[in-house]
């Protein structure tokens, strides 16, 4: 009987036994060996992905992704030799938008030089509903994500700071769900709403008799978010006494409610959220400079939304779609799309979903006009004109219901008006602009005009 010839396992053999999508890249982002998950995964043969490009591949574009913004996990494991995790944006088999979990780890040649980095891919396409996705594609927003992707596996502590509207809640909602706590709750408190007997109460709950009025126990919210995320906003009106209680609970993970005697322990992950500079606030003496440290180990700047033009388009699609009957004004004209471009939104994200949400009302399932949109504090250079137009403030409007931008203080006569309408084809947008006058004035000029004729007649 013969004896059969000794056979090691060739690396397909091997790759093919792990469960997920995997596959081993040089420093050249070349794919050097794939399994069948991942050739299954993007639709194609393993002739086709061995040799390819990964970005090629997962992100169907032709160059990497961190000159895209995207944190880039080979660059990680060929300058660093560690593992890294990070959350990506592919694109599965039929094109379509999804977020992966992807862990990194070197592989190492004789001399201890990275050779390789083999990568697993886990599809999180079961729990990145659109609600919880960031929108827009900028470059200061896909900064943004890339850092969110690479915080969210971790359990460290999250400070997020933007101007109010620009979306602190959003982010940290993306945070907790692309998290490994996202299986557990996520629970909100907003310091800016509640006393300081009344937040202490909230966040670490309290004991029977506590204080006046406390006639049972109360579970805090501390307690409430064990296993999941804690996101604290507004954390700058926390009262220095409760920000103590808080680095304790940070640094040992133990608190104690109202009126108790011993220490519980809860898994929490806090994320927390400011649009004020903590660290003026810590050299006035109105913020813990320990807490601030603390707090601070990662933190995370929001763009405000004057930086992320090239993202309006997208969220205007994005909140026009979550208004009743929003679909059929989509899409959006290229007058409207100019229009929206050119205000700074001072209130940012919130700002812009406002001023759609006005405009879809007024327009009535019709498609929406630059008449529909109501800018509070317009401002813009119109490139035909020329004409620097704006809204006027409330101040200017109780002075003369005829305010004027670059016509004097002089009333404008019936010719005027209807010389710069025919000339704008009826547009009253155009017109106002044209004879130098806020919007809500020319409307309050057409409908006297109008008032006029009728009485006449």
């Amino acid at each position: 009987m013969s004896k059969k010839p000794d056979r090691t396992p060739q690396c397909r053999d091997v790759i093919n036994l792990v469960p997920e999508p995997f596959v081993l890249i040089d420093s050249n982002y070349q794919i050097v060996a794939a399994n069948r998950n991942y050739c299954e995964k993007y639709d194609m043969d393993e002739s086709e992905v061995v040799g390819n490009f990964c970005y090629k591949v997962s992100h169907h574009t032709d160059e990497p992704c961190h000159l895209h913004g995207e944190h880039c996990p080979l660059r990680t494991v060929f300058d660093t030799g560690q593992e890294t995790e990070v959350i990506h944006e592919h694109f599965d088999k039929k094109g379509r938008s999804e977020h992966v979990q992807l862990r990194a780890q070197p592989i190492l040649d004789d001399d201890g030089e990275v050779m390789y980095m083999a990568e697993s891919i886990y599809c999180l396409d079961d729990r990145s509903a659109d609600e919880h996705r960031l929108i827009g594609r900028s470059p200061v927003m896909m900064h943004l994500v890339s850092l969110l992707q690479r915080v969210a596996p971790t359990r460290t502590t999250v400070l997020l700071h933007g101007e109010s509207g620009t979306g602190k809640e959003k982010v940290a909602e993306y945070v907790h769900h692309f998290s490994n706590c996202h299986e557990g709750p996520y629970i909100i408190v907003d310091s800016s709403t509640l006393g300081e007997q009344l937040i202490e109460s909230e966040l670490f709950g309290h004991e029977k008799g506590a204080f006046t009025g406390a006639t049972g126990r109360k579970t805090g919210l501390m307690e409430a978010a064990d296993k999941g995320t804690l996101f604290i906003d507004e954390i700058s009106e926390l009262p220095l006494p409760l920000q103590t209680k808080l680095l304790r609970f940070l640094e040992t993970g133990t608190y104690r409610p109202v009126g108790g005697t011993d220490y519980k322990s809860v898994d929490v992950r806090i994320i927390a959220a400011t649009n004020k500079n903590l660290r003026k606030m810590v050299e006035e003496g109105e913020f813990r400079n320990d807490l601030f440290f603390r707090l601070t180990a990662f933190p995370v700047d929001i763009p405000p939304l004057r930086e992320r033009k090239d993202d309006i388009p997208a969220l205007a699609e994005h909140f026009l779609l979550q208004f009743e009957g929003g679909e059929n004004q989509l899409p959006l004209s290229q007058e409207v799309i100019e229009a929206l471009l050119m205000y700074d939104y001072p209130g940012n994200v919130r700002e812009l979903r406002n001023i759609l949400e006005r405009a879809s009302i007024l327009a009535t399932n019709t498609s929406i006009s630059v008449d529909h949109m109501i800018f509070e504090q317009f401002t813009y250079i119109d490139a035909k004109s020329e004409v620097v137009v704006r809204a006027p403030d409330s101040d200017e409007l109780a002075r003369d219901d005829s305010y004027l931008l670059s016509k004097g203080q002089q009333r404008l006569d019936r010719n005027q008006i209807l010389n710069a309408l025919r000339t704008c084809n009826g547009n009253r947008v155009r017109a106002a602009t044209m004879l130098g006058v806020s919007e809500r004035t020319m409307y309050r000029y057409v409908r006297k005009m109008r008032e006029e004729m009728e009485t006449s007649t």
